[in-house]
C-alpha cells in the first residue's frame, strides 16, 4: 500500500473460505469505493471475484470480474455518505443492468454507463462477468458538458471515440501498476476529454471541422499556458484561423478562449504544485508566473475548480486505512 494520493491494490477471494467469499467480496468493493454500498447475490454457494484498484488523488478506477451480484445505493446511505463524483461503469464480458429511478439500463459488451451515485441506483451483472468502473470527479464533467450530466446516460462504445474511450480504460486497468501518478492522471484527463466529445456528439458530420478546431486549439493552448501574453486572438493568429472560428469550436464545448486558457493554466499549477522541480517556488510565484493577478484571486479560482487549496495540493497526503485483506478474512 502507497498513500491514498497513489493507491494500488488488487484482491481474490480464492483465498477465503467459502462460507465467507460473498460478505468478503461485498465489503471489498465497498472499501475500493470508499462508500456504502448494498449487495445481493444470487448464490452463496463458491462465489469467485477478482478485483483490481488504482487510485489518485483525482480518479479512481477498478477492474473486476466476478460471479452474479447487485450492489445497490439507498437514500439513507445516500444522507450518510453523499458522492457528487460520476462512474464509468463498461462491461467487458457478459452483460449488466443498472437501475435508477424509473429507468432501467442493459449494458452489454461494447456498451458503458455514466452514473450518479447521489441518487438511489442498483447495479446487476451475471456469472463470470468482466469489467471497470472509472470514478470521475464531477468537475472534470461538468465544465466540458457545461451541465450536468444524464443519470445512467449509455455510451456507445463500439466504435470512433467511443472505442478510443474503451480502449483507453482497459489499457489503463491493465498498465495500473507500470504509469507513475502523473502519468495515469494525464491518461486518464484525456480518457475524460474523449468521453466529453463523444457525449456532446462531435462525430464525423459537418460538425467535424469545428471539432478538428477545437482539437488543435485545446493542445496549442495546453502548450503555451505559460506563455503570459497567450490570448485566444495570438492562438487564432499562431493556427491560421479567425478568432470567431476558434469561439465558435470553443462555444460546442461550452467555453471561450479565455475560460480555456484559465483552465490550461489552473491544470499546470496543479501539476506544478505537485512536481518537485518546483517545490521552492512559492504559491504567490506559481499564480503570477502563470498570468494569475494575485495569489488570492488564484487560490479562490483553483478552489473553485479543483474543490482544493494549493497549499491542500501541495501538502503531503496522510496514509489510508488499508483495504481489506484475504489474510484477515482468514483468521475471522
Amino acid at each position: 500500500m502507497t498513500s491514498d494520493s497513489d493507491l494500488a491494490d488488487s484482491a481474490s477471494t480464492g483465498a477465503v473460505a467459502a462460507e465467507a467469499r460473498t460478505e468478503f467480496w461485498g465489503e471489498l468493493i465497498s472499501t475500493y469505493h470508499r462508500r456504502r454500498l448494498g449487495y445481493r447475490f444470487r448464490s452463496r454457494q463458491d462465489f469467485r471475484g477478482r478485483a483490481v484498484l488504482r487510485r489518485t488523488a483525482t480518479y479512481q478506477l477498478v477492474g473486476w470480474q466476478a460471479d452474479s451480484v447487485t450492489f445497490y445505493r439507498t437514500a439513507g446511505q445516500i444522507r450518510a455518505d453523499p458522492d457528487d463524483d460520476y462512474r464509468l461503469i463498461v462491461p467487458t464480458a457478459g452483460a449488466a443492468v443498472i437501475r435508477q429511478g424509473n429507468d432501467q439500463v442493459p449494458i452489454s459488451s461494447g456498451a458503458g454507463a455514466l452514473v450518479t451515485i447521489n441518487r438511489p441506483f442498483s447495479f446487476s451483472h451475471g456469472d463470470g462477468s468482466t469489467g471497470l468502473t472509472m470514478a470521475i470527479p464531477y468537475r472534470e464533467l461538468d465544465h466540458r458538458l457545461g451541465h450536468r450530466a444524464e443519470p445512467a446516460r449509455l455510451v456507445d462504445l463500439t466504435s470512433g471515440l467511443g472505442r478510443l474511450v474503451a480502449d483507453m480504460a482497459t489499457g489503463l486497468v491493465a498498465e495500473r501498476g507500470a504509469l507513475t501518478q502523473r502519468q495515469f492522471d494525464a491518461a486518464a484527463e484525456r480518457l475524460v476529454e474523449l468521453l466529453c466529445m463523444h457525449i456532446v456528439g462531435d462525430h464525423p458530420t459537418e460538425t467535424g471541422h469545428l471539432a478538428s478546431i477545437e482539437a488543435a486549439v485545446r493542445q496549442y493552448i495546453r502548450a503555451h499556458a505559460s506563455d503570459l501574453e497567450l490570448t485566444g486572438a495570438g492562438v487564432a493568429r499562431a493556427l491560421g484561423w479567425s478568432v470567431r472560428q476558434i469561439q465558435l469550436a470553443l462555444q460546442a464545448a461550452g467555453m471561450t478562449p479565455r475560460e480555456l486558457i484559465k483552465e490550461e493554466r489552473l491544470r499546470l499549477a496543479h501539476s506544478r504544485l505537485q512536481d518537485p522541480a518546483f517545490a521552492h517556488w512559492s504559491i504567490g510565484s506559481l499564480a503570477s508566473g502563470l498570468g494569475f493577478g494575485s495569489a488570492s484571486t488564484f487560490s479562490t479560482d483553483f478552489r473553485r475548480r479543483f474543490g482544493a487549496s494549493p497549499r491542500d495540493i501541495r501538502r503531503p497526503s496522510r496514509r489510508p486505512r488499508s483495504a481489506p485483506s484475504m489474510g484477515r478474512r482468514q483468521r475471522r
